[in-house]
């Protein structure tokens, strides 16, 4: 089909008198054409009037879109079913020009920016090699409104305390503090509604409040007003995590902050020069960060549990042995976990970010191997028991461990036994009970009444001889 100005041209040389072999062959295009078009004397290309074989089936079309939800696959089926001779292709090609289950076509619009206006901020999904192993990364990014400059961060989660603490990190990167901070609606911010009438959580509000912003989220659905940051999401998944491997999570992110400095100074087309030259404009419209900027944290409670450690995000971390069973605060930070208990001094130690459930032991939480912890000193009945009968230290070595009472009731029992009755007996009486492996003193303490019941216990004493008395 010709185009307007091809028309155009045709009549023009005709009303100069060129013939029309010569308007074919300068064209290239058959005379045939050229002579319908000098006849028409018209430069718009005439309408195509053709029926369309799916007009037929209109209504039925409209009613089967509602009822298979906009799925032409489906509609086309039950078409087929009614006797239509409709080709999926003219289906779908009629429900296009007809803007049938097609949302209507709305033209995008474009957000101006004033120099330290806005920071729109969000977090992506992604993956990386960390460690040699792939791991799944939560990408917290902010960009700029007006200068376009970029920062972002990488976290296995993304939480309220991942959040401050990449807060802190986007607006130091930038040496000052825009005067909003767009969100979408995300449940780390937001405690309830969208959009405008959003109200962030009480502790994100005291968040902005510290550093001089304020929170807002883009309506529900209106994912172009924070067309910045997802692009520069795209930009990070195809450029700075492709083909590279990181160590741990700090090297990961010292990376993201050298890429970020070298993207802010390259050359952008669609802005015409570099976000770094736009900055030095911004950076004069930021307000100034506070004087003291105090290191995000978390604070948890913890039961030391039987083998003195506390457990943080299914990692164990020691602490002194004497605090088992005690109530501790853990101050959560970026790279350290403190461990406070009442009046005494704090335990600090570096923080395993992911959780692999390690242990990390300090050196003076546990003695060293073969020291460990010191013997109890001999109890007072146990002394004055080795210096009264010194014999009996073995059969007291065997009592302590294997003896039915407490051992403090039990031994000093044994010494009520060596002070009350004779030597003789009482040595026979315990090498039997030894012997068997007997240590119920009750019993052992019968044995020695049976051996000196003869001796000193006359149950039936012999009457007196009187001298022939009758």
């Amino acid at each position: 089909m010709l185009t307007q100005s091809q028309r155009a041209a045709i009549l023009e040389m005709h009303r100069r008198g060129i013939g029309r072999r010569t308007i074919a062959r300068l064209l290239q295009i058959s005379r045939g054409v050229v002579k319908k078009v000098i006849q028409s004397e018209s430069t718009q290309p005439p309408a195509i009037l053709r029926p369309e074989k799916a007009e037929p089936y209109r209504e039925e079309i409209l009613d089967l879109v509602g009822r298979c939800r906009g799925n032409l696959v489906r509609v086309h089926e039950e078409l087929t079913d009614l006797g239509a001779e409709l080709s999926y292709p003219a289906l779908t090609a009629f429900c296009r020009r007809h803007r049938i289950g097609h949302k209507p076509i709305v033209a995008s619009g474009r957000y101006h920016f004033e120099p330290g206006q806005e920071m729109q901020h969000d977090t992506s999904p992604h993956q990386a090699m960390i460690g040699g192993r792939r791991c799944k990364m939560q990408t917290a990014g902010g960009v700029l409104g007006f200068s376009r400059m970029c920062f972002f961060q990488g976290y296995p989660r993304f939480q309220i305390f991942e959040c401050k603490l990449f807060g802190t990190r986007a607006l130091q990167y930038f040496g000052g503090v825009p005067e909003v901070m767009m969100v979408d609606n995300t449940h780390v911010v937001v405690l309830r509604g969208t959009g405008e009438e959003m109200v962030p959580l009480p502790e994100m509000e005291a968040f902005a409040e510290r550093f001089g912003f304020r929170f807002r989220a883009h309506e529900k659905g209106d994912a172009n007003r924070s067309a910045h940051v997802e692009r520069f999401f795209w930009h990070v998944e195809t450029n700075f995590l492709a083909g590279r491997e990181f160590a741990d999570w700090k090297d990961l992110n010292q990376q993201a902050r050298i890429w970020c400095d070298r993207v802010n100074r390259s050359y952008k087309r669609h802005l015409r020069t570099k976000p770094i030259e736009l900055f030095a404009i911004e950076k004069n419209h930021l307000r100034p960060l506070p004087l003291w900027i105090p290191e995000p944290y978390k604070i948890l409670h913890r039961l030391v549990d039987v083998e003195g450690y506390v457990t943080v995000d299914t990692n164990r971390y020691s602490v002194p042995v004497d605090w088992i069973g005690r109530q501790v605060q853990v101050r959560v930070s970026e790279e350290q976990i403190a461990i406070e208990s009442a009046r005494q001094p704090m335990v600090c130690h570096s923080r395993i970010i992911d959780p692999m459930q390690k242990r990390v032991t300090l050196s003076q939480h546990r003695p060293p191997r073969g020291k460990g912890r010191r013997r109890r000193q001999p109890s007072r009945e146990e002394k004055e028991l080795a210096q009264a009968a010194p014999e009996l230290n073995e059969y007291v070595a065997h009592l302590k461990k294997r003896g039915r009472k407490q051992t403090t009731l039990a031994l000093r029992q044994l010494l009520g036994m060596v002070r009350d009755y004779p030597r003789k007996p009482l040595m026979a009486a315990i090498r039997v009970a030894d012997y068997y492996g007997l240590y119920d003193l009750d019993r052992v303490e019968r044995m020695v009444l049976r051996n000196i019941a003869h001796d000193y216990f006359l149950l039936n004493p012999p009457k007196p001889d009187h001298g022939g008395e009758s």
